[in-house]
């Protein structure tokens, strides 16, 4: 008898493949189950973000204004760009995406090791990062065909160096992470870590500020090769270096830019990803323990509960609903992990944004054009801030609880809307409002253009209502979605829109004298429609598809 044939096993999946594709799988389909179908589940990234890289690549296309510019000038408004995008999309999702208690109570009992864990998650962010680079700068990989010291080497230089720049923002977020988990103990982490992320986003937002004007000023395009030793210190400029060493100009300033851009992303890589890959599986292990009680039995929340029963926030507040969101929505941004890593770091650049346009002019007080301008924008656009905030705070890991909002006895979301709605204006708004107009104050010689604030605040409380239109945007009722979280730089820019052509149209009011009467049209316009988004949302019924 012949001998029989041995079989032949499979060799084992390689794990870093495995929860590759795990991760990749969560991060389109979502992590709850509700309203979920497998016929309509997206199967790819593209298909996933569809309309959101339509947007980008819409966005994109103003790059064709700068046909005809050098590499360098071209390269550092396209990564600046960029960077903001990535930097927002990499400090919003790493929190979610990188520590999560609930796959951490899985997977730390599985023989992976964190290094695999942690590459395979880098995998999914730096893949989702690629997708929305590559769509802002499509119609830029055209334009620096057509530069005077451009070619058709420009498309393959600018699209690897646009890798190294998605590898060096979710490296800098990753090594961030390792460091504060380092360096600070458990009862300090999470704060130090929504700190970090806030940092981030701000510095991405600075850098992608700060480098176009800087190239652009004065009317003309500024050298790489001049007296610019700031331009050393803004990590887009470095990535702009290497377009511009490989398929520019080949200028020696722009080399050393380029060795910086291989240096910087390989060493980030190095200690992110290598050097200190040990720490996020003890990061894991803290996250995922039982936080200690404050000390006195949560006294801060009873001093604000306190506080809602004496005016004037008893007379804002007397429905009972509305109260216990308001004390719900305030609880959960100082204390939730979750929430502090989504809401903060998302609201980060659009808080800095208008300080970016007061500041941009040193003496902006001698350009009465400008001033005239960026004052009722900068008030405008921290008017959005409680919409923002109200679409973040929407999202949360324990949305399966908001269960309860159905059983209670209410007929629809409106007085829960509203609660969330006058603490996110108490805690975030006001704050801001009063600081900002310190410091214009401070600023402006004739103390009358502080009236330039007053279309903002006019328009804050339609703006904020916004948000809940038709009863959407309830606090803590959907899950956390790392995808949605890669629009939130497109949202930035949508909501630019309505703010540019509100301060227009206030700048023109005030240049032509007419500014009383624009306010009064303002604050008769903005009435009617409060009235009327807030009526509707009292009418509206809870969906049968929750």
């Amino acid at each position: 008898m012949s001998a029989p044939t041995p079989i032949l096993a499979e060799p084992p999946p390689v794990p870093e493949k495995v929860l590759r594709r795990l991760f990749l799988t969560l991060f389109l389909r979502g992590r709850g189950a509700r309203g979920l179908q497998r016929q309509t589940a997206p199967k790819s990234v593209g298909s996933k973000l569809a309309t959101t890289l339509v947007f980008y690549s819409f966005f994109g296309c103003m790059t064709l204004s700068l046909i005809r510019q050098p590499v360098f000038a071209l390269a550092a408004y396209m990564h600046a760009m960029t960077f903001v995008f990535l930097g927002m999309f990499v400090a919003a999702s790493a929190g979610e995406i990188l520590f999560n208690r609930e796959e951490a109570d899985i997977l730390l009992h599985r023989p992976v090791t964190s290094k695999a864990m942690l590459w395979a998650k880098i995998r999914v962010l730096v893949e989702v990062s690629i997708w929305i680079a590559a769509a802002f700068n499509l119609a830029g990989l055209i334009v620096g065909i057509y530069a005077p010291d451009g070619g058709f080497r420009f498309p393959l230089i600018h699209a690897l160096s646009t890798c190294m720049e998605a590898l060096f923002c979710t490296g800098c977020v990753v090594l961030m992470y390792q460091l504060c988990l380092r360096w600070f103990g458990r009862e300090k982490l999470e704060g130090v870590m929504t700190m970090a992320q806030v940092m981030v986003s701000i510095a991405a937002v600075l850098s992608a500020q700060i480098l176009p004007r800087l190239i652009f000023r004065y009317g003309h395009y500024i050298r790489v090769e001049e007296n610019t030793w700031w331009i050393y210190l803004l990590p887009p400029a470095w990535f702009a270096g290497l377009d511009d060493a490989l398929a520019g100009s080949s200028g020696l300033p722009s080399w050393i830019l380029c060795g910086l851009a291989v240096a910087s992303t390989g060493t980030v890589l190095w200690l992110a990803f290598s050097k200190l890959s040990e720490s996020y599986e003890t990061g894991l292990q803290l996250l995922g323990e039982t936080q200690r009680p404050p000390g006195k039995g949560g006294g801060g929340q009873r001093w604000l509960s306190r506080m809602t029963e004496l005016p004037p926030l008893c007379w804002w507040l007397r429905d009972p609903v509305s109260r216990a969101s308001f004390l719900l929505t305030i609880a959960y941004l100082i204390r939730d992990r979750d929430v502090k890593l989504r809401v903060y770091p998302g609201l980060a650049p659009v808080l800095i944004i208008p300080f970016v346009f007061l500041f941009q002019n040193q003496g902006g007080h001698h350009n009465g054009a400008d001033i005239n301008f960026m004052l009722p924008f900068s008030g405008i656009y921290l008017g959005m801030v409680p919409m923002m905030a109200l679409l973040l705070l929407q999202y949360s890991q324990q949305w399966q609880a908001s269960d309860i909002f159905h059983c209670a006895p209410l007929a629809g979301p409106g007085a829960i809307c509203h609660g969330a709605r006058r603490a996110i204006l108490l805690v975030l708004v006001l704050p801001m409002m009063i600081l900002f107009t310190t410091i214009v104050w401070l600023m402006v010689d004739n103390p009358l253009h502080l009236l330039l604030l007053l279309p903002g605040i006019i328009a804050l409380p339609v703006f904020a209502q916004m948000a809940n239109v038709g009863g959407r945007a309830v606090i803590f009722s959907q899950p956390t979605d790392a995808a949605k979280s890669s629009s939130r730089g497109l949202m930035m820019i949508v909501i630019m829109l309505p703010a540019f052509g509100l301060a227009g149209a206030s700048t023109w009011a005030w240049d032509s004298g007419c500014f009383m009467p624009f306010l009064l049209i303002e604050l008769a316009a903005a009435a009617v429609i409060y009235s009327l988004l807030r009526w509707r949302l009292s009418r509206t019924l809870w969906s049968t598809k929750d």
